[in-house]
């Protein structure tokens, strides 16, 4: 069964402009991609907002958490300022504001990052407001993803028609697959780290009729692997590289 496999930028063209800003996502847009890829979190008054870290390292904050801040505050910051000396600023990109400027313009992936220090209220609230943002979607225009199984089971409660995906940590086997897909089966796929993807994982999936996204084939060989095993979304740092790599399988 052949695949057509969709490219998406992973946060943005993040070699080329600071990762999950609108910079990032345009400049992705300028090439023939598929889709993009980006991260949620939730400011310390519940906004949600695109952010991948689990610090604030590259705002000179390495203590600090996204959830130590409240949103007036976190816009106030140059979210720009690690990525190269005289860049223009540019400040936080809420999930909504995201939405309303890219779901018509190509596929979304939308990864809910949900943390170990966070409450599981907050972790519902994110869920909530990722998929309420996301509007009556029950087909693959827009995924939702996290690496919280839980946060997805609850997501599948509060929206059982929506298209989620587990993602897979780099340590998770086939077997581990196996199980997720016999208890969970309202996943629409998983998302699994280039390393994990080889032939029985393909036809574990393909068997269980699910999709199949990978993370992040920047390599010649990682795109080239993705490609040749036909997966639904390869995700990747240099979308235009994955792009003229992919037209060559």
């Amino acid at each position: 069964m052949k695949h057509r496999t969709l490219v998406f930028a992973h946060r943005g063209a993040n070699k080329e402009a600071p990762e999950n800003t609108r910079s990032a996502f345009d400049r992705a847009l300028s090439y023939a991609i598929d889709g993009m890829e980006t991260d949620v979190q939730l400011s310390r008054d519940e906004v949600a907002v695109l952010w991948h870290d689990r610090f604030l390292n590259k705002l000179g904050l390495p203590d600090k958490h996204i959830d130590d801040f409240d949103y007036a505050q976190l816009r106030a910051m140059n979210f720009a300022q690690h990525f190269a000396s005289g860049i223009e600023a540019e400040s936080l990109m809420t999930l909504e504001a995201f939405l309303a400027a890219y779901r018509s313009r190509c596929r979304l992936l939308i990864e809910i990052k949900n943390r170990d220090w966070e409450s599981r209220e907050r972790h519902e609230i994110k869920v909530r407001q990722t998929l309420d943002f996301s509007g009556a979607e029950n087909s693959d225009s827009i995924l939702v993803s996290s690496f919280n199984l839980d946060s997805l089971i609850y997501a599948h409660q509060y929206r059982p028609e929506f298209p989620l995906v587990y993602n897979f940590e780099d340590d998770q086997t086939l077997a581990d697959a196996q199980r997720v897909l016999d208890e969970q089966p309202f996943l629409r796929g998983l998302c699994l780290p280039i390393v994990s993807l080889d032939e029985d994982m393909v036809k574990l999936l393909r068997e269980h009729k699910k999709s199949i996204a990978v993370y992040t084939c920047n390599s010649d060989e990682e795109i080239g692997k993705a490609s040749e095993l036909g997966v639904d979304i390869l995700i990747s740092d240099v979308p235009q590289k994955a792009l003229a790599i992919k037209r060559n399988v």
